[in-house]
């Protein structure tokens, strides 16, 4: 697949590799994961900071010539692979040690790669990424304007602006700006749970319709009556007049611990149940 089927932008401008290794904060014993890593705008800096650089790239000619570029590095391993399908727990140099990810992350696939790493059982210690800045402001939101993605991003790490990119700093500029961002991953998630597949159908549920109030966004996502929704929102103590963008992660930890005290309800979508329900409402 070539560069321009991919819609790639290569990074061009000192400047802004200067900031994107200042806040990866490399050590000489550091190793580094490099996603997409293109024509090697930052590689080399980081083959000369770290001690071992792990290069994933998905274009087959760039991972080829990657892989010529630093065959006498012992220190540079090149992979052609998808980073959105990329097995941190499955790779010698990363299950050995801690590591961190730096990446001029590709706009299509920027949200998948971050969570795969973020939701692997050997995440990064830290993550430095450029991705489109719509996409990083919605990544480091606070409640108010907070989102499924900002959720999902923010159970797993802290999320820290690093630096605005303009356009002309790649080639070809893209249509859009760009963002570095600092995720830094946590220990433990910053939200408790038994079942992450049973929180985030609560979180998709409760974002299903965003402009509406929380209790009709639940009964919308989890296809129940508005009334049970109604009073599993009260039973949390928020105001009925809540909207999904406004809760904060602790918010977001009460409402899931009052679901489960009621049962988990949720119905299946297209149910017959469902369907006479909605009759009866009318």
């Amino acid at each position: 697949m070539t560069p321009q089927r991919l819609g790639q932008h290569f990074l061009e401008d000192a400047t802004v590799v200067d900031a994107i290794i200042a806040a990866a904060d490399l050590s000489p014993d550091d190793t580094v994961v490099e996603v997409g890593p293109g024509r090697g705008a930052l590689t080399d800096q980081l083959v000369q900071r770290a001690e071992r650089v792990l290069l994933l790239e998905y274009d087959t000619d760039l991972a080829d010539r990657l892989a010529f570029k630093y065959a006498a590095n012992t220190n540079v391993r090149v992979l052609n692979v998808d980073a959105r399908e990329f097995g941190s727990d499955l790779d010698p140099w990363l299950v050995e040690s801690d590591y961190k990810v730096v990446a001029n992350l590709p706009y299509y696939a920027a949200n998948p790669i971050t969570r795969n790493f973020l939701e692997s059982t050997r995440k990064p210690s830290l993550m430095v990424i450029m991705i489109q800045r719509e996409v990083a402001n919605d990544m480091a939101a606070s409640p108010g304007d907070m989102s499924l993605l900002s959720l999902a991003i923010q159970i797993y790490s802290t999320a820290e602006h690093v630096i605005d990119v303009p356009p002309q700093c790649f080639s070809p500029p893209p249509k859009v700006h760009s963002s570095v961002l600092k995720l830094t991953p946590t220990d433990e998630t910053r939200i408790t749970f038994d079942s992450e597949d049973d929180f985030f159908k609560l979180a998709r549920s409760g974002f299903k319709s965003p402009r509406k109030q929380l209790h009709n966004s639940l009964s919308d996502g989890l296809f129940i009556p508005l009334e049970q929704a109604r009073k599993l929102v009260e039973s949390t103590g928020f105001e009925t007049s809540r909207r999904p963008s406004t809760l904060s992660l602790d918010d977001w930890q009460v409402l899931y611990d009052e679901w489960v005290k009621a049962g988990r309800p949720a119905q299946v979508h297209g149910s017959v149940r469902r369907k006479r329900q909605k009759k009866n409402d009318e």
